[in-house]
Formats: C-alpha cells, structure tokens, sequence
C-alpha cells in the first residue's frame, strides 16, 4: 500500500463498522461473508468486489459515493489563530471565518481608532449587519447619518455609497457582516 494522505478503505471500512456498533461477525453476518474476510478487509489484505462493497456499505447504512467523497467535513469552529488581521490608517480589519469570500456571508470584527473611517464602500450587490460591541460610531448610507452606539445594530442593503466613523474618545469595536463577501 502506497504513503499518502487518503485513508484506506480497510480502516475506513472499520471506522464506520465501529460507528455502527457492530462486531466484525455482526457485520459478516448481514452480509453473508465470513468474519475472516471481513477482518482481512479492515487490515488491508485483501480487496472487496465493487458488489461486495456495495453490501458491506448498504449494512453499515452508507453508499458507494459516500464512502469515496472526498470532500473533506467544512471546519466549523474557528479560533483567533484562524483569523486574519489588516492594519490601515487607524482602523484593523479581522476576518473572522478565513476564505469566507466563499461563503454566503463575510463576518469580520472592525476596530477603528478615535477619528478613524472606513474607505467610502460604492453601491454594490447585497446587504450589510453590523453589532456594535465598543465605543460610538457614525454610519453613513447614502446621505443618510445614523448615530450608533454600544449594544445597537445596523443593517442595509449596500445600494448607496456607505462608510463608517469613529465619533467617540476610545476605539469603537463592531462586527460587520457583508452578504454577498466583499470585504
């Protein structure tokens, strides 16, 4: 067997037998092979028929594309060390779930420094949420202000030019959440 990352199909095979609770008999019994065979598939010593495997997988409750999607589980749980920071001109910029431009949403955590403003976003497609965590801020959309402070939220849709500014004597802190990504 060749060095790689891919998992064989014998542990994959004794994974989801494990997961299901069944001994090796257990599952040799549902589909009519011995416990041996079933014990030289886990170890690699032997390859199944694409038939058998299709009944060893219909035992275990899976499909033959199933058990070959390679496609690994998307990571769900992200920590700081997942996130990505840019500095400008007083203000950081935190990209709170990393390749989000991939998704439907684009999370990130703004803080901006005293005086400090975003560059003016022109209209574009989508619709803008932001929560602010810190400190005051001043949102404009179109040629509308809008006073904010800690603990309130806004949201619009992104068909006029908007920005935001530090109004406040400490560093204002908001998550801002952009749909489609844009950020």
């Amino acid at each position: 067997m060749s060095e790689s990352n891919e998992m064989s199909i014998g542990i994959k095979l004794k994974r989801m037998r494990m997961l299901c609770g069944l001994t090796q008999e257990e599952l040799a019994d549902r589909c009519e092979l011995t416990k041996g065979y079933i014990s030289q598939l886990e170890n690699d010593l032997n390859s199944p028929s694409i038939a058998t495997l299709k009944d060893i997988l219909q035992a275990l409750g899976s499909t033959l594309r199933e058990f070959f999607d390679e496609e690994p589980e998307p990571k769900l749980v992200f920590t700081p060390q997942d996130f990505i920071e840019k500095n400008t001109d007083g203000m950081r910029l935190t990209w709170l779930v990393p390749n989000a431009q991939k998704n439907q949403m684009e999370p990130t955590l703004v803080e901006l420094a005293p005086g400090a403003s975003t560059a003016d976003d022109f209209p574009h497609e989508g619709e803008e949420f932001g929560l602010v965590l810190d400190g005051r801020i001043t949102l404009t959309v179109g040629k509308n202000k809008y006073a904010l402070k800690k603990g309130e939220s806004f949201y619009f849709k992104s068909d006029k030019n908007h920005s935001l500014k530090n109004t406040g004597s400490s560093t204002a802190r908001l998550v801002w959440i952009s749909s489609p990504p844009n950020f």
